[in-house]
């Protein structure tokens, strides 16, 4: 039996120290071992035990979160989740963090909606368990503690409709934890003249827009977060927003977005299991298909869809991945067509373009 994920919390708010030790106590395998007001409290914490993971607030007195995050990883590395409001200006501190080596960035529950702080909780106790492998690279097995929704509630199964030939193919990309620093190195190789890619990364609603502002200042192409019937066009990037699932749809040689609402599916929203039933439906052999690194199994299922339907598929090897979760679930259905390394993947799927 594996130990439990030990969880130190640092929180200015007592409200918030109290939630979140309710959530992440809930799961079996997670044991919150201490809280704290703001960083000086939590280096007296980590002094007595060494926790397995921080969750941290950005916006606390005394000390602000990135710099407490950053003596961190300067002095004593450890995995830690970024647990915050992302409003406002508060996206591009949340972004700052990533940089600085957060692990995963995630919204801080709402607290009085009992519908939003379960799937917080689900959410939450994932990216800490996430974060945990990152570090130790062990498998921990998960146990749901929700029901887990297929693609089904969102699109049906493809039949077949999709074209047999476009002009332009197009490059559909799932990760999650991790996913920011590979999106950026893959992102970052792409040149104008290659497909048009939508992209499902498994962040929160807000962080979505300034994470896609941020590539498209570093990146060649066009990046920008998906929007209802923004076409898919060479030399541009689509990022589905948080919170709100991204499709893939056609009209007639014309691949375009459909952003919506709808439950969790795969126990994510967006889910990349949705971007990839989509594009299996409606791109079919058109479309080369890459799952990248995260926890769990979104966008296998997904994923061995597109194969089905004729797509190429490509997922990220283990040894460049920071959780090979989503990788590996999608070879074990064998729905993946080449195994390779983050640098090679885009030159494998411009072969097939």
């Amino acid at each position: 039996m594996n130990p439990r994920v030990k969880v130190l919390i640092v929180d200015d708010s007592s409200v918030v120290r109290q939630t979140l030790s309710e959530i992440l106590s809930s799961d079996p395998d997670i044991e919150v071992i201490a809280t704290a007001p703001d960083p000086y409290v939590a280096v007296e914490r980590i002094d007595k035990q060494l926790p397995d993971v921080i969750t941290l607030d950005v916006e606390m007195p005394r000390m602000d979160g990135i710099t407490f995050l950053q003596k961190i990883m300067a002095q004593h590395p450890l995995p830690v989740v970024i647990i915050s409001s992302l409003t406002g200006k508060g996206t591009e501190t949340a972004w700052k963090a990533i940089e600085s080596g957060a692990v995963d960035v995630i919204t801080k529950p709402r607290l009085g909606t009992r519908q939003f702080l379960q799937e917080s909780q689900i959410l939450i106790c994932d990216a800490v368990k996430a974060a945990s492998r990152a570090r130790l690279k062990k498998n921990h097995v998960i146990e749901d503690v929700a029901p887990k929704l297929t693609a089904d509630v969102i699109l049906s199964k493809a039949t077949g409709n999709a074209m047999a030939e476009t002009t332009d193919k197009v490059i559909v990309v799932g990760a999650s934890t991790g996913g920011t620093e590979a999106l950026r190195v893959f992102l970052e190789m792409v040149t104008i003249d290659s497909p048009g890619i939508v992209i499902v990364q498994h962040m929160p609603e807000h962080f979505t827009r300034s994470f896609a502002e941020r590539l498209d200042s570093l990146c060649a192409i066009s990046i920008k977060e998906a929007e209802t019937n923004d076409t898919v066009i060479r030399g541009r990037a689509l990022i589905a927003p948080g919170n709100r699932h991204t499709l893939l749809k056609r009209s007639g040689a014309r691949y375009y977005v459909e952003v919506r609402d709808g439950p969790l599916v795969s126990r994510h929203r967006p889910s990349v299991d949705v971007l990839f039933r989509s594009t299996a439906r409606y791109a079919g052999k058109n479309a080369i298909g890459i799952i990248m690194t995260g926890m769990g199994d979104d966008g296998a299922k997904g994923m061995k869809e597109m194969k089905d339907a004729g797509a190429y598929t490509i997922a990220q090897d283990e040894a460049t991945s920071v959780v090979f979760g989503m990788p590996a679930e999608a070879i074990k259905l064998g729905g993946v067509d080449k195994v390779l390394p983050l640098e090679a993947v885009l030159s494998e799927a411009l072969r097939h373009a």
